[in-house]
C-alpha cells in the first residue's frame, strides 16, 4: 500500500469528544485534513460551534453534535444520529476532561466525586458504546487522551512562584485511562478494533511566569507543546499506518517522561 493510502482517512467517520478544546481541536483538524468526516462533540453548541465554523471555513467536512459523555442515553443518541446521517464511526478520540477541583488538594470530596462521575463514567460509556459499534462492523480505532501525569508524578517544583498546581483527581483519571485502554485493546482485539493512548505534555496557553520558565527548563526539548504537535500522532493512530499497533501509550511531551 502506498504511504499516502496508509495515512488517508477518505471515507472515514471520526468523532472527537472534546474536539473544541486546545488538544482536541488540533486532532479534529488533522483527521479532517486527511479526508475524514469529523464530528466535534461537546455538551452544547455554544462549545463546539466556533470550532466547527473555523474548520468549515477551511473547506473541511466537519459537523458539531451535542453529547453528555456521562449520560448513556445521550451517548447512544449521538451514535444513532451520526450513524443515520453518515455512517457508523470508524474513529473515536476521547479528549474531553472535566476539571472541577479548583482548590486542588484542598478541594471537597464532592468535587472529587463530580470528577469521577463525568470523567471516569464518561470514558466507560463512550468507549463501550462506540467500541461495540465498531466491533459490529469489524474495524475501528479508539484513541484516548491521557497525560504525562497518567505516567509519572507531577514535578511540583514547576509550580514554584504561582498560585496553582495539579489537581489530585487529574493523575488519578489519566492513569486510569491508560490501564483501561490496555484492557479495551485486549477486549476488542478479535473484532479488529484498536485502542491506544496519547499522553501529551503541557500545551502552551499563555501561562504566567515563572511557571512557563520552570516548565521549559524541566523539559528536554525546552518548550511546551503546541497544537501542531498533536496532529501527526492523532492521524497516525487513526489511520492504517498504525494498523498493527494496539494497547500502546505514546507520550508527546518533549522528552518529559524520559528523564
Amino acid at each position: 500500500m502506498h504511504i499516502n493510502e496508509l495515512f488517508s482517512l477518505d471515507g472515514r467517520c471520526a468523532v472527537v469528544i472534546g474536539g473544541a478544546g486546545k488538544v482536541g481541536f488540533s486532532m479534529a483538524e488533522a483527521l479532517a485534513e486527511a479526508g475524514a468526516r469529523v464530528y466535534i462533540a461537546s455538551r452544547s453548541a455554544k462549545n463546539f460551534q466556533p470550532a466547527v465554523e473555523r474548520l468549515k471555513s477551511a473547506g473541511l467536512k466537519v459537523a458539531g453534535i451535542a453529547i453528555d459523555q456521562a449520560d448513556e442515553s445521550s451517548v447512544l443518541k449521538t451514535l444513532d444520529i451520526i450513524s443515520n446521517e453518515y455512517k457508523t464511526p470508524d474513529i473515536l478520540i476521547n479528549s474531553g476532561c472535566y476539571r472541577p477541583m479548583k482548590d486542588f488538594y484542598n478541594d471537597s470530596t464532592e468535587s472529587w466525586d463530580e470528577s469521577m462521575e463525568v470523567n471516569s463514567r464518561g470514558l466507560f460509556i463512550t468507549c463501550r458504546t462506540f467500541g461495540d459499534a465498531m466491533a459490529r462492523q469489524g474495524k475501528g480505532s479508539i484513541i484516548n487522551i491521557s497525560s504525562i501525569y497518567g505516567m509519572v508524578a507531577p514535578d511540583m517544583s514547576i509550580y514554584d512562584g504561582v498560585d496553582f498546581e495539579t489537581e489530585p483527581d487529574y493523575p488519578f483519571i489519566k492513569g486510569g485511562i491508560i490501564t483501561y485502554s490496555k484492557y479495551l485493546s485486549s477486549y476488542y482485539s478479535k473484532k479488529n478494533v484498536r485502542v491506544n493512548c496519547i499522553s501529551p505534555g503541557g500545551v502552551f496557553n499563555n501561562q504566567e511566569e515563572p511557571f512557563l520558565g520552570n516548565y521549559e527548563k524541566r523539559t528536554p526539548l525546552g518548550r511546551m507543546a503546541n497544537p501542531n504537535d498533536m496532529k501527526g500522532i492523532a492521524l497516525f493512530l487513526a489511520s492504517e499506518a498504525s494498523g498493527y499497533i494496539t494497547g500502546s501509550v505514546i507520550p508527546v511531551d518533549g522528552g518529559w517522561t524520559a528523564i
